[in-house]
């Protein structure tokens, strides 16, 4: 068998490359039109018929639609509800979520809560600084509480309609409620000294606080103690508070008041200093659970009034984790429908860096519903905001809470940003310079075209290569969450 002598090509003739349609020339096929096919997406179920034509997809397709596969334009699908209990893709519903500011953060939550109650879950944003979801929660018909000087107040000793449940349950179940109702007053009311001292509060005071709530709940009605309460229970120093102390009889009792003296000092600048009007006193709107959402708008705050800003985080956050519970609780008992919420706790970085301590009392207040059918999203606009705590101790703990959400959620930022992401959930070469690109800065030429970047998110989960995913807002999404809105009025 011969074959064709092989033709040398011409020295500096480029090589023949096919291109999409094929070969150019007469026969190669690049002069036909050749349509392309209708692209379908379901499970198996529904196209099972379509086999072999099918492919699996690489992305999941369960959760609320977040966006496109920025290769492959697939729709990928995420929240982490849906990711914990229908697919079981991750260890806990929770996601952190960072990036570099007006790049698509708050719109990738607005686009969760928004799929979300549409699947029957009551979404919590607790604390709502620009406001960035006000709007969208007033059109899903829910409801919005704005909180701040001469708005709503929130009791922060206010655990919930836990009343509801002692009426209805055994003698030893209602020692439990007591209990964590405490527990929980005990976390905030501790998480406040230690704003308004700006230092720690010591174990001694921490002993007496507990003791005047405990003497509270024992005696309490249907209205909640408020900050006073506790003031005057400690300057009355019945024998039940002081019983936890050295100076336990009533030859004591200066004694007593002098070794309490900076706490009572503490107590005071609470109730007459800069936060008195936004906590002194009862609850003058309650969170209703029943309604599709919920948002606690606090944009009435000044943003140079750090103090109020972290106090009022801190009491907004505790509330509506008390109803969490409460609302649990009396599914428990068959006393309400079974729900699940989403909290959203945005601007995290503003109430932890304000004080020594608080984020010990942050960890304790989301810690107590982390196993609740809750699920969690935390956003801030970097790692290194966490870094800018006071102490050691509380930067390691604030790393935590990165560390133990199920889900980052990484959009455009810097590379010293990446090495620090890199040390809680390792990140290939190809990740960073995927996460790296969406930074850089656009030409001079192309200023008034869409901000580079915005939009795009790297979906890490474990050690699993990430997704890169590109979320464009519908026009009804940009309506209800512009935070450029007084740019635009002109």
């Amino acid at each position: 068998m011969t074959t064709a002598p092989h033709t040398p090509r011409p020295p500096g003739r480029p090589a023949r490359r096919p291109g999409r349609l094929g070969y150019t020339g007469p026969g190669g096929g690049a002069w036909s039109y050749i349509e392309p096919p209708t692209e379908y997406r379901g499970t198996t179920v529904q196209v099972c018929g379509l086999f072999p034509f099918g492919t699996g997809a690489s992305t999941p397709m369960i959760g609320v639609p977040v966006g496109r596969h920025l290769y492959t334009g697939s729709a990928v699908c995420f929240d982490p509800i849906s990711w914990y209990t229908r697919a079981r893709l991750i260890n806990n519903p929770s996601v952190w979520i960072e990036g570099e500011p007006g790049m698509g953060k708050s719109t990738a939550v607005r686009r969760m809560v928004l799929g979300l109650t549409a699947q029957g879950v009551t979404p919590l944003i607790l604390g709502d600084l620009k406001p960035d979801y006000a709007e969208l929660v007033r059109a899903l018909g829910g409801q919005v509480l704005r909180v701040g000087p001469g708005l709503d107040r929130i009791n922060p000793l206010d655990a919930g309609p836990w009343r509801q449940v002692l009426d209805r349950v055994d003698e030893r179940t209602g020692a439990v409620v007591r209990a964590a109702v405490t527990d929980r007053r005990l976390n905030m009311l501790v998480a406040l000294a230690t704003l308004i001292r700006r230092g720690p509060v010591n174990s001694d005071e921490t002993t007496v606080l507990a003791a005047a709530l405990r003497y509270l709940a024992e005696r309490e009605t249907d209205t909640q103690p408020v900050l006073s309460d506790v003031l005057n229970v400690i300057r009355d120093a019945p024998p039940q508070v002081r019983a936890v102390t050295l100076w336990q009889t009533d030859q004591d009792l200066p004694r007593f008041r002098e070794e309490t003296a900076s706490l009572h000092r503490t107590l005071l600048a609470l109730l007459h200093g800069p936060l008195g009007g936004t906590f002194e006193g009862q609850t003058t709107t309650a969170i209703r659970l029943d309604t599709p959402a919920v948002c606690v708008d606090i944009s009435g705050i000044d943003d140079t009034d750090e103090l109020r800003t972290a106090a009022t985080l801190l009491s907004t956050w505790s509330y509506g984790f008390a109803q969490v519970e409460a609302a649990h609780l009396m599914a428990d008992l068959g006393l309400a429908p079974a729900r699940t919420f989403f909290t959203v706790l945005d601007e995290l970085w503003r109430a932890l860096r304000v004080g020594h301590g608080l984020v010990d009392r942050a960890d304790g207040l989301t810690r107590l519903n982390r196993q609740k059918g809750t699920g969690t999203a935390f956003i801030t606009h970097s790692l290194a905001d966490l870094e800018a705590l006071p102490t050691a101790h509380d930067r390691a703990k604030a790393r935590g809470f990165a560390e133990r959400s199920a889900v980052l959620m990484i959009g455009p930022c810097s590379e010293q940003e990446l090495d620090a992401v890199a040390r809680v959930r390792p990140l290939s070469n190809a990740e960073r310079r995927e996460v790296l690109s969406w930074s850089a800065p656009p030409s001079w030429a192309g200023a008034g075209s869409e901000t580079v970047g915005r939009g795009n998110f790297l979906i890490k989960v474990g050690s699993r290569p990430g997704i890169p995913v590109h979320l464009e807002p519908t026009e009804v999404e940009k309506q209800l969450g512009n935070t450029d809105f007084r740019w635009t009025m002109t």
